[in-house]
């Protein structure tokens, strides 16, 4: 039985086979899904969405990319939903260097304000990172982020990145990029994270894993990802879908919501 950390069921891409998706997940061993909401209306639908299924939680935070769009009024909503039981993080929030709507100061100003949301409300932050790996990691260090931890998400940077991470309480995870023939990177870092710090995700619909690449992304395929990463860390699939498990369940008290 696998959790699956970070999937946007609140996309645009699953609003016709949701519950389809949804149910091809649960058939495949997906016990747990935690649907992150990134702006307005993905927040909006992953609160409605986990409030229709008891195993469905909730991150709630503004991406990098839309920083211009955070203001004052959407902090104090993010605030004030993580107050739900079900809301488990903050996020996904940090930085994302690749499209330019956002200035790389807005987003740095966003990400340091929901880092302080995070702190105050005592929940783990999810962390965006394309493109941006030594600002990310600065930020984290300077806000004190390690006071709550969190999780660097689909993790993409090096062994001494990962390192400075695990530093500050944050859990590694990976999705279907670990499955590519041509990551290199991934693979060598997949197998130094400490086993009570590893998770896994699918950010589906997006970045699917092989033999799905380039298709959409869902739920269901977490478990490839778990299967790569435990013929990489030389381990059962069920001792790593047990120990990711135990490490998500940890991190976002699920045992407790």
């Amino acid at each position: 039985m696998l959790i699956d950390t970070h999937v946007h069921l609140n996309a645009d891409q699953f609003q016709d086979d949701v519950d389809e998706t949804i149910a091809r997940a649960r058939e495949a061993g997906v016990r747990r899904m935690v649907v992150v909401g990134f702006d307005t209306k993905t927040i909006n639908l992953a609160m409605e969405l986990i409030e229709q299924y008891s195993f469905l939680y909730a991150a709630v935070g503004w991406h990098p990319v839309d920083a211009v769009d955070f203001d004052e009024e959407k902090a104090a909503w993010i605030e004030e939903l993580a107050a739900h039981p079900k809301v488990v993080a903050i996020g996904e929030t940090g930085l994302d260097y690749h499209w330019d709507k956002s200035p790389a100061d807005v987003q740095k100003d966003v990400f340091r304000r929901q880092i302080a949301i995070a702190k105050k409300v005592k929940l783990p932050i999810i962390i965006h990172d394309r493109e941006a790996h030594e600002d990310i990691v600065d930020i984290l260090e300077e806000e004190n982020a390690g006071e709550i931890g969190g999780i660097m998400h689909c993790f993409q940077g090096d062994e001494a990145m990962a390192a400075r991470c695990l530093d500050m309480n944050f859990y590694i995870s990976f999705g279907g990029p670990v499955t590519f023939k041509n990551a290199k990177l991934p693979k060598e870092v997949a197998v130094t994270i400490p086993d009570d710090r590893l998770l896994v995700e699918t950010d589906a619909p997006f970045l699917a894993p092989h033999p799905y690449r380039g298709k959409r992304n869902e739920p269901a395929y977490v478990t490839l990802v778990a299967e790569k990463l435990a013929e990489l860390r030389g381990v059962s699939y069920d001792e790593l879908a047990s120990q990711t498990t135990k490490n998500a369940e940890r991190l976002f008290a699920l045992t407790e919501k």
